[in-house]
């Protein structure tokens, strides 16, 4: 089976999974505990291979990646919990920001090219860095106007785009440095083409919580 046969199959199983956890609230809350695990594992293996010689930071960095699931998590329940039917919404519309990014900049810097960014992230490209913009503003844009839920948020629309957007590529370039730094490709092999959950949430985990804030 080809990497990009791979990549539509399992996007197809966590779309069908996102699509049938958000007509249900405790499946949802499941999902989340479920992420937390896997999205642990990876940290905690990557960590290792970091600060494989200083247990000490090791033991902080645990902490810190707890630490921050933790709030990362209890953000998320507490929003769904004000108003599960309306709030479910704008975490959509915050996850098709998200994603919408992650698909411009591959978009855009596969065809166009040109210029890399950083080396942090090798294959990112200023051509990447621009479609990384342009498509949230265009999702979100549809997004924002179909829903009834989100035109009375009370907030400049282009302005929480451009935010979610922006920390959801610092949320990548981060993981990406972390990669680096532990000469590993992948976070893991857990999605069939993809690699490891971290590798596909990497900027939902910075830019969710912020989104939740501005909300």
């Amino acid at each position: 089976m080809s990497e990009l046969i791979k990549r539509i199959f399992t996007s197809i199983i966590l779309l069908s999974i996102v699509a049938i956890s958000f007509n249900e609230i405790k499946i949802l809350y499941l999902l989340i505990l479920f992420i937390n695990f896997l999205v642990l594992d990876e940290i905690f293996k990557i960590l290792k291979k970091i600060y494989k010689k200083n247990k000490i930071k090791q033991l902080i960095s645990f902490i810190i990646s707890i630490s921050y699931m933790f709030l990362f998590s209890l953000t998320i329940i507490l929003f769904l919990n004000q108003s599960f039917e309306i709030n479910k919404v704008k975490i959509l519309f915050l996850l098709f920001i998200c994603i919408s990014t992650d698909i411009g900049g591959y978009v855009f810097g596969k065809i166009i090219g040109g210029k890399k960014l950083t080396k942090i992230s090798p294959n990112k490209t200023y051509s990447g860095l621009i479609g990384s913009f342009i498509l949230p503003f265009i999702i979100g844009y549809l997004f924002y106007y179909s829903q009834d839920n989100l035109k009375s948020i009370g907030i400049d629309i282009l302005f929480l785009i451009f935010m979610v957007s922006f920390i959801s590529q610092i949320g990548d370039l981060f993981i990406s440095y972390l990669k680096r730094r532990a000469k590993i490709k992948d976070t893991g092999s857990f999605l069939p083409g993809h690699g490891g959950i971290l590798d596909r949430i990497d900027g939902i985990l910075f830019a969710l919580p912020l989104g939740i804030m501005f909300f």
